[in-house]
């Protein structure tokens, strides 16, 4: 049988490989596991789309899920369900707030609707969510800016997002070293080839800047 985490870490890395490389500058197993879990969450919801054709079989995934929060939140994992099973238990250990999570499924179920993109629930949000794994909270105003040049940048808003990077980067001074792996993909020129990737997550991760 597959180590549920060695699956969650390829399951992420496929999905998003982009903060799977952020992820490899986490030193701590544990900590970069808890990550894994959280980036694998936010997978699931990415891939819905993808799966059912009509919008409302799509509310109606994003709906199940919103209803796993309950369970998640209340530390009872939906047992045989890798993602969930390790949700659970990393919201648990890390005191995660509930909001983020059902912030960014509503964010969703807007999309499937042909809504403008919540940048803050789909890029911010996860983002404080994942600071807060590897370093505590406290940091959210740190990396806010972060998250929108992220979401920016994703959405093919470049020139907005370069314009908010130097605002980023002065925020993100306040933010602990090892929390940088959190953010460190927010930088990330969409389409680069993986080396380059690599070594500008190097370069970001020395300087502490995106």
């Amino acid at each position: 049988m597959a180590d549920p985490a060695t699956s969650l870490d390829d399951q992420v890395r496929a999905a998003d490989p982009d903060r799977w490389l952020s992820s490899r500058f986490v030193g701590d197993a544990q900590a970069r596991a808890d990550l894994i879990a959280l980036y694998a969450f936010e997978a699931e919801l990415m891939s819905i789309p993808a799966r059912v054709t009509q919008p409302l079989l799509a509310e109606m995934r994003y709906a199940w899920w919103r209803e796993q929060m309950d369970g998640v939140f209340a530390g009872v994992a939906r047992k045989g369900h890798p993602v969930l099973e390790a949700l659970t238990d990393l919201v648990a250990r890390r005191s995660l707030d509930r909001a983020p999570f059902d912030a960014l499924i509503e964010a969703h179920i807007g999309r499937v609707h042909s809504e403008p993109h919540d940048l803050d629930a789909f890029y911010v949000g996860p983002m404080q969510a994942a600071v807060r794994v590897l370093a505590g909270a406290g940091h959210d105003d740190a990396v806010a800016e972060a998250g929108r040049v992220r979401g920016l940048n994703q959405v093919g808003r470049r020139d907005e997002a370069a314009a908010l990077r130097p605002a980023a980067n002065r925020a993100l001074r306040t933010l602990p070293a090892e929390a940088f792996p959190a953010v460190a993909h927010a930088g990330l020129a969409t389409g680069a080839p993986e080396p380059v990737k690599r070594l500008t997550l190097i370069w970001a991760t020395l300087r502490g800047r995106i």
